[in-house]
């Protein structure tokens, strides 16, 4: 599976269909038939023992592939129960519904009887076409698959996700698995379309490359073994002062735990050397559990001052809290014009503030610390969460890590990228801190801004993926530790070696 997946927009997606049937002149109801084709072969090895299929068809083409799906489930000897919200009527779904007569299927309507013993449905009500809540029969329809209990396949994209942006402006199938045609959908990547989505692939319909001629990716989707890219084998000659020097800067009263966590993780990631300002009462423990750092207390702007001097990077945030000394901190630290990674409550200082940031910034917010630093809502977050991360990334003149399912890197001028990792249990306090750390740890070791961002935040999310091998609930912050380090040698073996 290729470490990098390019995604569009649902007008793209549809100009790249226009250029395989008109440039390319592929008929469009041959992509039809290859779509549900395509679909049938992932239901078989999805559900190797359905018997009843049960579709959900629209009246344009995402429902037209139904139709197909349907035809080709009862040529091969399945029983299919079909339900319509309504006639097909784009043009060539009429030419699949009229296939589906031709073999005597059937056609029920939404408020007709649903057998009882369905073991499989198909969604193919909406596809990309969304552009409001759905409503009437087909609203109708997604409750009654949602409302079925059974598996669900949605087709291309899960009716009622909103294909551009991730989220679901009302009723959405809460699809099992989603199979995309032709070109990926930037909308399944992140946010609820992420998990309505389900178990997501892609069939290519065997289109040329050629088809994407004239579009340029909206964003593109990273998973773990793009991290080879990044990281390479050390040189053998290599010593520490080559691996960069990282300043985390956090820790007040109480929060001891969130900046040895960053620490910790800019150490485990490959940095040569981690330095830490922070509370005088946190340092006898922070030297305990890991001595490897090399932990001062700062009170005063002079203490403070030599340890920004001896800096290559700063982390800047984790634990530091809102107070007269966090501010102090703060101010100096993007006054040093270092490059910086701002999390927590650095971001929060950054939202009441709106000082200038120095180049070579990456800034790690949440949905409420990205609210907050857009002047509005969460879920005006969530509703787009692409154009939340842009807007943050021009605004600051930073690279931007929106945080989340599908956690998004975006940077002005760049498709954003879309982390294709991550877990529920990640939810839980220390995880920005780490993600801090390792984000800083890369860039001392000589990685731009946007690809420490991009490689960061997907080496954090994998890590969080093997640690929760055993188990989402339950897990921590420190967990990930011995996964990072692992994971940060790309070149290993699984069995260890090389």
């Amino acid at each position: 599976m290729s470490d990098a997946f390019d995604l569009y927009r649902a007008e793209q997606s549809r100009a790249i269909d226009r250029h395989a049937t008109q440039a390319l002149e592929i008929p469009a109801y041959t992509l039809m038939k290859r779509a549900g084709e395509a679909a049938w072969a992932v239901l078989r090895r999805r559900w190797p023992g359905a018997r009843r299929i049960g579709v959900a068809c629209g009246p344009g083409n995402n429902g037209g592939d139904g139709y197909v799906l349907a035809r080709l489930a009862r040529s091969a000897g399945f029983p299919v129960h079909l339900v319509a919200s309504g006639p097909a009527r784009a043009p060539t779904a009429m030419k699949a519904a009229a296939d589906w007569s031709a073999i005597d299927g059937l056609v029920a309507g939404p408020d007709a009887a649903v057998p009882g013993d369905i073991d499989v449905w198909v969604d193919a009500l909406l596809g990309t076409g969304l552009d409001r809540p759905p409503e009437g029969a087909v609203a109708q329809l997604i409750g009654m698959l949602n409302g079925s209990g059974k598996p669900v396949l949605a087709l291309d994209v899960p009716s009622g996700v909103d294909a551009d942006r991730g989220s679901a402006p009302g009723d959405a199938v809460r699809a099992t698995a989603t199979v995309s045609f032709i070109a990926g959908k930037q909308g399944l990547e992140t946010g609820a379309g992420r998990w309505l989505s389900g178990e997501r692939s892609h069939a290519p319909l065997g289109l040329p490359q050629a088809v994407f001629s004239g579009q340029s990716p909206a964003a593109v989707r990273y998973r773990q073994a793009a991290l080879a890219r990044w990281l390479q084998p050390r040189r053998r000659e290599a010593h520490k002062g080559d691996h960069g020097r990282v300043l985390c800067i956090g820790g007040d009263h109480g929060f001891g735990g969130a900046i040895r966590l960053c620490a910790e993780a800019a150490l485990r990631c490959g940095s040569g050397l981690v330095l830490v300002a922070t509370r005088p009462a946190h340092v006898t423990a922070l030297l305990a559990a890991r001595p490897e750092v090399m932990a001062r207390s700062v009170d005063g702007q002079d203490e403070f001052d030599a340890l920004l001097e001896a800096a290559d990077v700063l982390a800047l945030g984790p634990g530091l809290g809102r107070g007269d000394w966090a501010r102090g901190l703060w101010h100096s630290a993007l006054a040093s014009g270092r490059p910086c990674v701002v999390d927590a409550d650095g971001l929060n200082l950054l939202a009441e503030t709106g000082h200038a940031l120095p180049s070579k910034c990456v800034l790690t917010p949440h949905p409420g610390e990205a609210a907050r630093l857009l002047e509005c809502g969460v879920a005006d977050i969530e509703v787009d969460r692409f154009t939340a991360a842009q807007t943050l990334a021009a605004r600051f003149d930073a690279v931007v890590v929106l945080k989340g399912p599908g956690s998004i890197v975006a940077t002005e001028g760049q498709a954003a990228a879309v982390i294709d990792a991550g877990n529920p249990g990640m939810a839980v306090g220390g995880m920005g801190d780490v993600l801090a750390g390792v984000i800083a740890g890369l860039l001392a070791q000589g990685l731009q801004p946007w690809d420490a961002a991009v490689c960061g935040t997907l080496l954090h999310a994998c890590a969080g993926d093997r640690a929760a091998s055993e188990g989402e609930r339950g897990l921590l912050a420190l967990d990930l530790m011995p996964h990072i380090r692992r994971l940060a040698n790309p070149q290993l073996r699984e069995d260890g070696g090389t």
